[in-house]
């Protein structure tokens, strides 16, 4: 069957190795395997002992324990362990959805969670996002008419990739009520959960809060850590679970051992790699905040609430023609808001690495030069 490309890492494929001034990552600065293993008070010894044979499919049980103490009910074995954070998303699509199951999903949104649930079901309807002057926010009444009799599942993403939209907790919960009064699944992408503003804001994973959510987490974005290509995913309901294993076993069989053994290591210093990434975006959001004051006639700047990223608006005919340009002449990299649904007149900052600084300077001083 025939499913559309993959337009962010089609992209990415083709200017994010090659490009020196990159502003558009989603992930964090990341740091080396001795870097981590010093953060953690880990010995090197555990990971040279480590023998390279098969793991279990759902994890390993001491991996699993670690990733459920970071909720509130969840038990280790409602946690699935994962080859790489994409895969939960397939393999949730695969479990839950049948051709012709009604499907609500958040847009704008990461590629995957939107097309494979077009892929697998037939019918997705789009839940938009609504810009406000300033910020973004959910449209709840316009959630109640796209959640049917019958939805099979909603899907969700907060912190929110690409606007960095945080829900109040009564939204939340509001949202979720939606759901669960129609009986739907709800698959709540939260890889960016622990990067607010202010820690006060943080939500409850949807894991605590609805039997029915399914979430998807990992150690790419708020860890700073996407070579490992460690996540996990939460499953309260046991024939789910199962069904979503048994798909697993036609993929990658089992997470790789070395990445579940870093990603142990990296679970120990989890609040010390959290609160490393939130220093940085915090900073660099302040650049950023300079840079788009001093350039209002170019971007409509809406500030995130939580996560790595924002989706800026763009005064330009096309920001896909913009960002290829800029990347070919300037070595400047941009997404266009084009490759996640949204828009041609926006595009995706990042602010979770250590050269924002610099390649925000190159960029300005390009700008200045066009002026």
């Amino acid at each position: 069957m025939h499913i559309p490309p993959f337009a962010t890492e089609v992209y990415f494929a083709q200017y994010e190795f090659t490009t020196p001034h990159i502003l558009c990552a989603s992930d964090c600065e990341t740091l080396s395997i001795a870097e981590l293993l010093a953060l953690a008070g880990a010995d090197p010894a555990e990971l040279l002992d480590l023998r390279l044979g098969y793991t279990e499919s759902q994890g390993n049980p001491a991996l699993r324990a670690a990733a459920a103490a970071l909720y509130t009910g969840v038990a280790p074995g409602d946690v699935v362990m994962l080859g790489a954070p994409e895969e939960g998303i397939y393999l949730t699509m695969r479990a839950l959805l049948e051709p012709g199951d009604p499907v609500v999903v958040l847009t704008p949104a990461y590629d995957s969670l939107l097309n494979l649930a077009e892929h697998v079901s037939g019918r997705v309807n789009r839940w938009p996002i609504r810009p406000t002057p300033g910020g973004w926010a959910l449209d709840l009444d316009n959630l109640e008419r796209l959640v049917a009799p019958g939805t099979r599942l909603v899907v969700v993403n907060f912190p929110h990739n690409p606007t960095g939209y945080l829900p109040t907790l009564d939204e939340f919960d509001a949202l979720i009520d939606i759901v669960a009064r129609r009986g739907a699944w709800l698959l709540c992408d939260e890889m960016y959960r622990g990067l607010e503003r202010d820690p006060v804001d943080r939500l409850p994973s949807a894991a605590d809060r609805y039997e029915r959510a399914i979430v998807l987490a990992g150690l790419s974005k708020t860890h700073g850590l996407p070579g490992l290509r460690a996540g996990w995913l939460i499953i309260r309901d046991p024939a789910t679970r199962d069904a979503l294993i048994n798909w697993k076993h036609y993929t990658t069989i089992c997470p790789p051992a070395p990445s579940e053994a870093l990603a142990a290591v990296a679970l120990r210093a989890h609040e010390p790699l959290a609160g490393r990434s939130r220093a940085l975006i915090a900073a660099n959001l302040e650049r950023a905040a300079g840079f788009f004051a001093r350039w209002p006639e170019l971007f409509d700047w809406r500030p995130p609430r939580a996560g790595s990223v924002a989706l800026v608006g763009l005064n330009r005919p096309s920001a896909t023609a913009y960002c290829h340009m800029l990347a070919r002449e300037a070595g400047v990299l941009l997404l266009p808001g084009s490759c996640l649904g949204y828009d041609d007149q926006s595009v995706r900052f990042g602010f979770g690495r250590a050269a924002f600084a610099a390649a925000l300077a190159h960029y300005e001083r390009h700008l200045e030069a066009g002026r």
